[in-house]
C-alpha cells in the first residue's frame, strides 16, 4: 500500500506511475476524499478541545453550586455534533482504505516503460541443446514413459491439472527436497512449512486482495483462500510484529503446492505443463532493511539461478516492463528456462521486491537500533524455483534419441542413483 501521505506529496510521480502501467485510477478524487476526510479531523479535534472546556467550566460551576443547566445544554449540542463528525469520518476512513488498495506500487526507476514486449533480457547461461533428432515435446515423453497422465488427471478435476505417476512422482519429488536443501544449506534460508489456506487478512496483506479476488481458489463455507504462492504464509508470519533491527535480514524458504484459477484463460499453452492451475514450487522471501532491498533483490535472483545452473538448464533473466509488473512490485526479473520439444523459453521463477508496499498492507515493522524509531520493513520474494515448467525443461533438454531421459546429476542423489528414466 502506498501512504496517502506520499501520494499528496508526489501525486505526479504516482499519476506516471499509473501511466506506465497502462491504468486509470482517479488520483485527483482520492486526494479530495482525503481532504474532506482532513477537515473533518479538525472540526473534531475543535470540537473536542470545545468539550473539555465545557467539562471543565461545568465541574467548576458545581464546585461553586451555581446553575449548570445552560452550560449542559450547549454541551449536549457539541457532543450530538462530534458523532455525526465521528461517523462521517468513519465512512471517509472506510471509503479512503478501499481506495488505496487499490493503488498499485510505484515501479522502480529502472524498470523498462511499456508493455510486456518492452522487458529487457540482462543475461543468459548455458548453450542451447543441440541433437541430431526431432526433439519431443514434454508431453509426448511423459506419455511414452508414463510418467504423467494428463487425461486421468482430468477425469479426477479437470482441466489443467497434473497426476504424476512412478519416476514422474519421484523426479517432481527429488526437485523439491533439491531445491529445499539447496536454498538452506547453501544460501542460509531457513526452511518453512506453511498452512495451504490463509485467511482474507493474509491474501491483502501481500496484495492479492481485493484486485485479484476472481483468480484466486475461495472457500464456499469458509472466507479462506487456496494460496497463489507460499509467499502470501510466509509474508503474514510477521503480519502485525514489531522486528528488531539486529535481526534482518531474514530468510525463508519453503514448499508449498500453488493454486490459480486463471491457468486456462490465456487461449494458449493450455496443454501438458506450461500453464496449470496446481503446481508444486519452492519460494524464496525475505524481510530486510529498506536501505539494502535493491542488492538483496540482485542475491535473490542469484539464488534462484544457481538452482537453473545445477540443474544444466540454459536460461535467461529479464527485467519485467512497468505494464507486466504485479501489482505489489516495484522490480521484478523472470527467470526463463529453454525447452527444447516446445523450442521456447518458460519462465520457471519471478524476483520481486516489494519494498514497503507489503509491508504497509501487512503492517510489518522494526525498531532501529540507535534511534528505537519504527519503520516498515522492505519484503522480497522469488521462486526458487517453480515446477512444472522446470520439469517440461528437464524432460526436453535431457531427452535422449531412444526416448529416455537423463536424471541431472544434481538430483540423483535423491533418485537412488538413477542415471536415466527409461
Amino acid at each position: 500500500m502506498l501512504d496517502i501521505k506520499f501520494i499528496r506529496e508526489n501525486p505526479d510521480l504516482v499519476k506516471q506511475s499509473l501511466k506506465n502501467r497502462n491504468l486509470k485510477i482517479d488520483l485527483d478524487a482520492l486526494i479530495k476524499l482525503d481532504d474532506y476526510r482532513r477537515k473533518i479531523l479538525l472540526e473534531l479535534e475543535d470540537l473536542r478541545a470545545k468539550q473539555n472546556k465545557a467539562n471543565d467550566e461545568i465541574n467548576a460551576l458545581l464546585k461553586a453550586k451555581k446553575d449548570t443547566k445552560d452550560k449542559i445544554s450547549s454541551m449536549k449540542e457539541i457532543s450530538e455534533k462530534t458523532k455525526k463528525l465521528e461517523s462521517e469520518l468513519k465512512i471517509a476512513d472506510s471509503k479512503l482504505g478501499e481506495l488505496l488498495l487499490n493503488i498499485p506500487n510505484v515501479p522502480h526507476e529502472s524498470v523498462p516503460v511499456g508493455d510486456p514486449t518492452k522487458k529487457k533480457i540482462v543475461r543468459s547461461w548455458g548453450e542451447l541443446p543441440k541433437k541430431d533428432f526431432k526433439p519431443a515435446t514434454h508431453i509426448e515423453l511423459a506419455q511414452r514413459l508414463d510418467i504423467i497422465d494428463f487425461n486421468r488427471a482430468a477425469k479426477i478435476t479437470g482441466s489443467n491439472f497434473i497426476l504424476y505417476k512412478g519416476w514422474g512422482a519421484k523426479l517432481e519429488r527429488a526437485l523439491i527436497n533439491f531445491m529445499l536443501d539447496f536454498h538452506t544449506q547453501k544460501h542460509g534460508y531457513t526452511e518453512i512449512f506453511p498452512p495451504f489456506l490463509v485467511n482474507r487478512a493474509s491474501m491483502t496483506g501481500t496484495g492479492q486482495l481485493p484486485k485479484l479476488e476472481e483468480d484466486m481458489y475461495r472457500l464456499k463455507d469458509d472466507d479462506l483462500f487456496l494460496i497463489p504462492t507460499a509467499e502470501v504464509p510466509v509474508t503474514n508470519i510477521f503480519r502485525d510484529d514489531i522486528l528488531d533491527e539486529e535481526k534482518l535480514p531474514i530468510y525463508y524458504t519453503a514448499y508449498t503446492a500453488c493454486f490459480r484459477r486463471e491457468a486456462g484463460s490465456y487461449g494458449k499453452d493450455t496443454k501438458g505443463l506450461i500453464r496449470v492451475h496446481q503446481f508444486d514450487k519452492v519460494e524464496m522471501v525475505k524481510f530486510v532493511r529498506p536501505e539494502a532491498s535493491y542488492d538483496e533483490l540482485e542475491k535473490l535472483v542469484a539464488d534462484a539461478e544457481d538452482i537453473l545452473r545445477a540443474l544444466g538448464l540454459p536460461y535467461r533473466v529479464a527485467v519485467l516492463s512497468t505494464q507486466d509488473l504485479s501489482f505489489s512490485a516495484s522490480k521484478c526479473y523472470d527467470l526463463e528456462a529453454y525447452a527444447s520439444g516446445v523450442d521456447c523459453w518458460l519462465e520457471v521463477s519471478s524476483c520481486s521486491n516489494f519494498e514497503s508496499f507489503q509491508a504497509r498492507r501487512a503492517n510489518i515493522k522494526f525498531r532501529k537500533k540507535d534511534t528505537k524509531k519504527l519503520d516498515f520493513v522492505h519484503t522480497l520474494n522469488g521462486s526458487g524455483v517453480a515446477l512444472a515448467r522446470t520439469v517440461a525443461a528437464i524432460l526436453e533438454n535431457y531427452q535422449q534419441k531412444d526416448g529416455s531421459i537423463i536424471i541431472p546429476e544434481a538430483l540423483r542423489p535423491y533418485l537412488d542413483g538413477q542415471e536415466k528414466i527409461k
